[in-house]
């Protein structure tokens, strides 16, 4: 089915995403990899094309054009050429959403033209080591002093963590409130007393930095609070819709090139004299994958309208997130089993596809949280 989600500059847009893709990160990727980590001048380079703050104000060295559409090109670009390590989103759709709504205009003024850039790198710390999708179960504590708050604790499994200039932190600034008492601070490179642990060696997203943080005594300005004290429980739940959103655009474009990718191999790989596709259990297989890959690629593009419209629901958010992402599971582990022996082999994207893949129904909330979500909107 035709898409009829973008306009024009969309697909301007996509040209240029798609030339900086083949340019800057495709020559590169399998060395990232290695490294575990891609360079800084990967994101400067990238901010130099635009691709950083797109959604940003113009006054500030962005596009103006906070338009999500946008997000889902360059989301989907990083994927068509398998850029997993490249942790662009985590700047563009998760806390662009955070420093457009919750800074105030000293603080957008003082981040924002770096952040387009991409001089300044961002993150986002809300998993600790006993606390996952129970957000309301964090431990670090930021205690008010004066004109600062005093920031103690710990964070894990944080993407960018090693590379970020900025970190949004989920912490408790009255621990009896619940989630009443929970603000969002934002930590800056070299305050002293914030340290990063090693970046962790992960099945998959291999040139992902994800690092654990520490918080020792850190002294942060009250200037570095976003928005309201003790309302940031609340800025999360507005915001994880859009990060799940995200994760199923990923979802859906993975299943697209995992398919097509596997497409072209079954029409190739011969047995018994005959391409392996052209077998009436291969047929059946994809012929199931790729209409469930039809579904959710129209279900994701209208949950896209509507988040642009302002009315996609927690519920449907969750939705989207869950099963896309085990769709892409499905996809990806049926099409391996078609590539036989060689999709075993770290060589084929296929293996490389696996390996990424399995992170998807965990981040952003797991599966099972996602449903838990939807079940009570059901009234049971």
């Amino acid at each position: 089915m035709e898409r009829q989600l973008f306009d024009a500059d969309h697909d301007a847009f996509r040209e240029s995403v798609r030339a900086f893709c083949e340019k800057e990160i495709v020559p590169h990727h399998d060395g990232w990899e290695e490294a575990g980590i891609v360079p800084r001048e990967l994101w400067t380079a990238a901010g130099a094309a635009g691709l950083l703050g797109f959604m940003m104000p113009e006054q500030y060295g962005g596009g103006g054009a906070r338009d999500f559409r946008f997000n889902t090109v360059l989301i989907e670009e990083l994927t068509r050429v398998r850029a997993s390590g490249v942790g662009f989103t985590i700047h563009t759709d998760i806390n662009s959403a955070y420093l457009l709504d919750y800074a105030n205009d000293e603080q957008k003024a003082r981040w924002l033209p770096e952040f387009c850039s991409g001089e300044t790198i961002t993150a986002i710390a809300m998993t600790e080591p006993g606390a996952g999708s129970d957000l309301q179960g964090i431990q670090t504590t930021a205690r008010r002093d004066g004109d600062h708050y005093v920031l103690n604790g710990q964070k894990t499994f944080i993407s960018n963590g090693i590379l970020a200039d900025l970190v949004v932190v989920v912490a408790k600034t009255d621990p009896d409130a619940g989630a009443q008492g929970i603000s969002l601070i934002v930590v800056e490179r070299g305050m002293p007393g914030f340290e990063r642990g090693r970046n962790l060696d992960k099945i998959g997203l291999k040139a992902q930095d994800t690092a654990e943080l520490f918080f020792d005594n850190v002294r942060v300005p009250v200037a570095n609070r976003l928005g309201e004290e003790g309302k940031g429980f609340g800025y999360l739940m507005e915001k994880l819709p859009q990060e799940r959103l995200t994760i199923a655009v990923v979802a859906a474009a993975a299943c697209e090139n995992v398919l097509a990718d596997t497409l072209a191999y079954v029409k190739d790989r011969k047995a018994f004299g005959r391409p392996i596709g052209s077998f009436q259990n291969s047929r059946f297989v994809l012929a199931e994958l790729a209409t469930e890959t039809q579904i959710a690629r129209v279900f994701v593009d209208r949950c896209i309208q509507e988040l642009n419209a302002g009315t996609l629901t927690v519920a449907e958010a969750a939705m989207a997130k869950w099963w896309t992402t085990e769709l892409q599971q499905k996809v990806v582990d049926r099409c391996l089993q078609l590539h036989g022996g060689y999709g075993f082999m770290t060589e084929y994207p296929i293996a490389k596809a696996y390996l990424d893949t399995r992170i998807q129904t965990i981040y952003g909330g797991t599966t099972e949280i996602m449903k838990e979500i939807v079940g009570r909107t059901l009234g049971v």
